[in-house]
């Protein structure tokens, strides 16, 4: 890269640290620092949750599923709207009007402390994997784009780097400072991502016409699951591709090994996006900054509305790039991109992006990469200190009472969940080249381990007037175990030995059957009747 893009580079990191400092002074207590006093408006938290939900996984991964395969992923999206339209009429206003800071909170007034410290630690270790994943996930565009390589150690440098400046200005500016951050990232995000598209396009249209680029795509290849090998055979067809419309945008068969046919996108996925939305502190936090229930809502409904043209751009912007390496495929298949399209993207914009643009380019990855990883510990260090860190030490008789000394402990844990993510994002950089999922399925798929059990006990607690403490913890850990025994590398040697044939579920089957699992388990638990000590 030029000076130019690092100068453009460095100017974005400088004014994100420095919003971050800028509202430091406006945190008064705990409440504002984790929930903002309530007072956010609602365009911005629509922009904040967008931020949120558009990930590195969205920048880097939705071009690789565009490069690799068709556009189907697009149900995904309306399967995440509905399950906003559900969780705003039935989840929001409960958790909303509970008045807790987290909403573990809210179980702990259900079921007690226990259980509220049980599932707040369900939580966090579910998001160490989940924003550890996706830290990693942008780890391979910067690595790219600093190293030119996404060689191991290139990628552990580039997630060290990212992990570091998002926890500074994430301890600095608390949610305030992030949710307006989070609203200049997404714009960033979609600004980029058009600038790209139209780039690719006029590259492509230099050579073809419109309508040849889309009977390129209507006649092209996508590529085939669990294959030994990619590349070219000799007689120069691609090895482990198969024929299929990349334009396809709607799958109708009645399957469940195939993530984003109809009944997966609009049923299992959009279950899952209910577990996500009303268990995942990380994303309910955003709706419990505005000012009323029903602007909480709105905001959740439109930031999934919003996401769909935006995943539509970088998945053309890799079906684009399809079309532009199979003019040369032989060139193509020797560069490694029908190997391995991870970095599919990060190579184009490190190649073929014209100096000052390119800068831009990647302060947009960087943006998507940020706001998804700050979100995560921001809501971390609040679940951590409200949940666990501050009771703990009150029933200790080591209670932290001013605003100022829990204002700096808050700080100090927000430092702290930064350091632990960025630790397991490390990890996961090991654990996605074992799981062999693409970059998206893989960066959602591992949610559904702390979302199976925690959606369980919320809807008990919600909608029923049973369970205990036992029944919740049972619940938590029995929804973990359950979509661990559904994994591939387990579920399938288990169903060839009982049927004489493996049996694969697609990733988004594993929430709605451990959270059935979870349920039962819950509700076995009576609950204990309140003793009445008013006095007649």
């Amino acid at each position: 890269m030029s000076i130019i893009d690092w100068i453009i580079i460095l100017l974005f990191l400088g004014g994100l640290i420095a919003i971050g400092f800028a509202f430091s002074h406006k945190n008064k207590d705990i409440k504002d620092y984790f929930l903002a006093g309530r007072s956010m408006p609602t365009w911005l938290v629509v922009f904040a949750a967008t931020g949120t939900s558009i990930s590195a996984g969205t920048f880097v991964g939705s071009p690789e599923l565009g490069f690799n395969t068709n556009l189907t992923f697009i149900m995904s999206c309306i399967g995440a709207v509905i399950g906003g339209v559900v969780v705003a009429a039935l989840f929001l206003p409960k958790l909303y009007n509970s008045k807790t800071i987290t909403i573990y909170g809210y179980i702990g007034d259900r079921f007690g402390e226990t259980s509220k410290r049980s599932t707040s630690v369900m939580f966090i270790l579910g998001q160490l994997f989940t924003s550890g994943s996706r830290l990693f996930i942008a780890a391979i565009a910067v690595s790219v784009i600093i190293f030119g390589s996404i060689h191991f150690h290139f990628l552990m440098y580039s997630i060290v780097i990212l992990g570091l400046i998002s926890t500074l200005y994430t301890m600095a500016g608390g949610i305030k400072g992030l949710l307006y951050i989070d609203a200049i990232q997404i714009m960033l995000v979609i600004g980029s991502g058009i600038v790209a598209l139209g780039i690719v396009y006029f590259t492509l249209h230099e050579t073809m016409s419109l309508s040849e680029i889309f009977a390129t795509l209507r006649d092209g290849m996508v590529k085939a699951p669990a294959q030994p090998e990619y590349g070219m055979a000799a007689d120069g067809s691609l090895t482990g591709w198969i024929t299929g419309n990349k334009l396809q945008l709607a799958d109708p068969r009645v399957r469940f090994d195939v993530p984003y046919n109809l009944i997966g996108a609009l049923g299992a996925y959009a279950f899952f996006k209910v577990a996500q939305f009303s268990t995942d502190h990380e994303f309910v936090q955003r709706q419990l900054t505005c000012r009323s229930v029903t602007k909480a809502g709105v905001s959740l409904v439109w930031s999934q509305l919003l996401a769909i043209p935006i995943v539509l751009i970088f998945m053309l912007i890799g079906s684009f790039l399809y079309v532009w390496y199979m003019q040369d495929t032989q060139a193509a298949v020797a560069a490694g991109v029908f190997t391995d399209a991870r970095d599919i993207f990060p190579q184009f914009i490190c190649n073929s992006i014209p100096t000052g643009v390119r800068g831009l380019m990647v302060v947009g990855l960087l943006a998507a990469a940020l706001s998804s990883f700050n979100s995560a510990i921001n809501a971390m260090a609040s679940s951590f200190v409200s949940d666990l860190y501050l009771p703990i030490r009150r029933s200790r008789g080591k209670a932290i009472r001013g605003d100022a000394d829990q204002m700096a402990a808050s700080r100090r844990m927000v430092v702290l969940m930064g350091v632990l993510l960025t630790a397991f994002a490390m990890l996961t950089a090991v654990m996605q080249q074992v799981s062999g999922l693409n970059l998206v399925d893989f960066a959602t798929s591992v949610m559904c381990f702390s979302y199976a059990g925690m959606m369980g006990v919320f809807i008990t607690a919600l909608f029923t007037k049973r369970g205990n403490t036992r029944s919740v913890v049972a619940a938590l850990i029995v929804g973990f175990l359950t979509v661990l025994f559904l994994q591939p590398y387990i579920f399938g040697p288990v169903t060839e030995a009982l049927f004489g044939a493996p049996v694969v579920l697609a990733w988004p089957w594993w929430c709605p059957i451990g959270v059935a699992v979870s349920l039962l388990v819950c509700l076995c638990g009576k609950s204990k009747p309140k003793i009445n000590t008013q006095t007649i």
